[in-house]
């Protein structure tokens, strides 16, 4: 995806993805410093991750391929916001049930936006691959931004986001100037 950036005029935003690792270095790297080379590069926004699995799915290759796959290639949802965060480490500390219900709690949140067909969402881990270690990086995906910003908003309630998250953002904000068409 190519994105405007919102709060840019002059800004893009990339974003690529593969199974391989190494086609970031081989092939996204010399195209950006080819293609790229008289924008400002702006680190903050340099987000890293990989599909992960809650551990529920009943399909793996859907949960961690094909879903994100097609929802950011999909031309109805052309709006995204884009942020890491890092958990706080008491979170680590509770035990299985309350992490669960702290998860659970957000993740509802989500879910609704969802199943309204305003917001979607592509979770990523980054735990070790963020040069600000990071856990995760999360994308927001809609046809129109205003729903995206309102799920940031509710979100901000939860316990994970008021009382385990340790940072947020910075946030990327952007509509897709072009997107690789659905596979």
């Amino acid at each position: 995806m190519l994105y405007e950036d919102l709060n840019d005029p002059t800004g893009i935003g990339l974003l690529t993805f593969d199974e391989d690792p190494g086609y970031f270095l081989s092939t996204v790297r010399p195209l950006v410093g080819e293609a790229f080379s008289g924008l400002r590069f702006r680190e903050e926004f340099t987000m890293l991750g990989r599909t992960y699995s809650m551990g529920y799915e009943a399909d793996l290759e859907e949960a961690l391929i094909t879903r994100p796959k097609a929802r950011l290639c999909s031309p109805e949802l052309p709006w995204a916001v884009w942020y890491p965060l890092r958990r706080s480490g008491s979170f680590e500390t509770l035990p299985e049930n309350d992490k669960r219900a702290v998860l659970s709690e957000h993740g509802a949140i989500g879910h609704a936006f969802g199943k309204a067909g305003v917001a979607h969402d592509v979770r990523l881990a980054c735990h070790g691959l963020s040069k600000d270690d990071n856990d995760f990086v999360i994308g927001l995906l809609g046809a129109n931004l205003h729903p995206l910003s309102a799920v940031v908003q509710r979100m901000r309630k939860t316990r994970q986001t008021s009382t385990y998250l340790a940072r947020l953002g910075p946030f990327f904000v952007g509509r897709a100037r072009w997107q690789a068409p659905p596979a």
